[in-house]
């Protein structure tokens, strides 16, 4: 493995610190042209320390997951977009789980205005998101809280997931590998979405096309087990192959740029447009 210049180890430390990196934002910072640093951030992908996204990179990482907060940097537009979009399919008067994860919760940021919902969820920051709102119970899995997130994890989360059947069921994954497996980090955190997903009438599947490009070593299920999967860009063809074989539904939430929004339309609207394959 060829040594990193000081540069190259200092926008590794950046990406380890925030989830990923920008390519004017480092030509900024470093002084040096934008051409320089995309040649720093491809001998960086060549050694498997990042993965190229567009515009500039992210950690790559296979054993072990980014921190909570860089993961919040992460495709936080796609996620929003996401978010909207997973809404969107999902009906007032019903009744749902939402997983750990940043995509899950901006699709509980996008349910604030649904009436009438039960909401099941192991993830405090959803709990928090939803329970002021007084058209929207909100039931939180007991067990252990993992800090660094908010997550609720260990039997007596799997447990109480155990004792409802819900509508719908909202999860993410870490990585979904060419043959269709959804992919986590933690052994723990995937027996409560296996719970998850075995306890729902329909799983949705939100995850933006970075997770197309990762791995992780701890298997969820197989994305033939969902019926509904929200990303943000066109699928690879294997993937898209066996979506279209299982049936299963497959949204394109695309993220507006700022400069084709309408002043003018209400706050409200989403910023996202949609392809339904």
């Amino acid at each position: 493995m060829t040594a990193l210049t000081h540069r190259q180890s200092e926008i590794l430390n950046i990406a380890r610190a925030f989830g990923r990196v920008m390519v004017d934002e480092l030509a900024k910072r470093f002084e040096v042209s934008a051409q320089t640093i995309r040649k720093d951030l491809n001998d960086l992908c060549d050694q498997r320390s990042l993965t190229r996204i567009h515009g500039g990179a992210i950690i790559a990482s296979g054993v072990e997951n980014l921190a909570y907060e860089a993961r919040r940097f992460v495709a936080a537009d796609e996620k929003k977009a996401i978010g909207i979009a997973a809404a969107a399919q999902i009906p007032n008067g019903c009744s749902l789980f939402i997983n750990i994860g940043t995509t899950t919760e901006e699709v509980a940021s996008a349910l604030t205005s649904h009436e009438d919902l039960l909401v099941i969820t192991n993830n405090l920051n959803v709990a928090m998101l939803l329970y002021r709102h007084p058209r929207i119970e909100v039931i939180v899995a007991g067990g252990t809280v993992r800090r660094a997130d908010g997550a609720v994890i260990g039997s007596t989360a799997i447990s109480l997931i155990g004792q409802f059947k819900v509508d719908y069921a909202i999860i993410g994954a870490s990585a979904i590998d060419e043959e269709g497996a959804l992919l986590d980090f933690d052994y723990s955190e995937v027996q409560a979405a296996q719970a998850i997903i075995a306890n729902a009438r329909s799983v949705m599947l939100v995850a933006d096309s970075t997770k197309l490009r990762r791995s992780a070593p701890v298997r969820i299920a197989h994305i033939g087990q969902i019926q509904t999967f929200v990303t943000d860009a066109e699928l690879p063809a294997g993937l898209q192959s066996i979506c279209h074989a299982r049936g299963i539904q497959v949204i394109e939430a695309l993220p507006k740029p700022v400069a084709e929004l309408d002043e003018s339309a209400p706050e409200s609207l989403p910023t996202s447009a949609l392809r339904v394959r």
